[in-house]
């Protein structure tokens, strides 16, 4: 299980590194919209073609995005393999953040009874 877990949280860390560049949280917000060509993104975000090339790269990497070629045009699109990992690290996390609080509760709860 604890591989698993590093696996995961390796996943996790290359969503969240993508994800901390506001260019690529750009990109994704763009193609959350719908199918994106590479040439628009670049053209609505005011970068170049390699800049935004290399934004792609690391979107698609983590699983964020996915890009198909469309005759000459290379389109872009929403990767749910990518939210599922975000997802995924929020439930554990959440569980594990539920546990600690209700043993905090519990030991206030035990000290003030004491008192």
């Amino acid at each position: 299980m604890g591989q698993v877990m590093t696996m995961s949280e390796d996943a996790a860390d290359q969503v969240f590194a993508a994800l901390g560049d506001a260019t690529r949280r750009a990109i994704v917000k763009l193609v959350a919209q719908g199918p994106q060509s590479v040439s628009a993104l670049a053209a609505a975000l005011g970068v170049t073609l390699t800049a935004i090339t290399q934004h792609l790269r690391v979107l698609q990497t983590c699983g964020m995005l996915q890009t198909r070629k469309v005759g000459r045009v290379r389109m872009c699109e929403l990767d749910g393999r990518g939210l599922d990992v975000l997802a995924h690290w929020v439930a554990l996390n959440r569980q594990m953040w539920g546990q600690r609080f209700d043993a905090l509760d519990a030991m206030l709860q035990e000290d003030a009874d004491g008192k």
